[in-house]
């Protein structure tokens, strides 16, 4: 199972909103997949640290290793991209959800989350675990 960034920042912030629900989510999906993040939610997580050393101590604390992104899915995560610019979306650089999204739709792996909009409409086949 990938974790999206904002579950992580939620703990980690402790935000009074999410915090709840993510640490309980966290719990309960890590008694039936391994966690995971790759190299994309890893930056985005990059900005609460003030250093490489304290963010992977951090993931190591929480049993969250990194994997890389295979090409398979950086191919997927173009084409939905692709997509998403013919339906009229404005961004010029491929979108991070992309990258997460096509990342486990090849590796068959759900997604943990509390933004289920782009995965859900460029990636049907990924299962998301999110609020109701």
């Amino acid at each position: 199972m990938l974790v999206d960034t904002n579950v992580l920042v939620d703990v980690l912030a402790n935000d009074p909103e999410w915090a709840d629900w993510s640490i309980a989510q966290l719990r309960a999906q890590a008694q039936i997949h391994r966690l995971h993040i790759n190299s994309v939610i890893y930056a985005e997580l990059s900005l609460t640290f003030s250093t490489v050393e304290a963010l992977d101590e951090t993931l190591a604390a929480l049993q969250i290793p990194m994997m890389e992104i295979p090409r398979p899915a950086l191919f997927l995560a173009g084409k939905a991209f692709a997509q998403y610019r013919r339906q009229g979306g404005t961004k010029s650089n491929v979108l991070a959800d992309f990258f997460i999204g096509a990342h486990a739709a090849v590796a068959g792996w759900p997604v943990l989350t509390r933004d289920v909009r782009r995965y859900a409409g460029y990636f049907p086949t990924v299962s998301i675990v999110a609020p109701d």
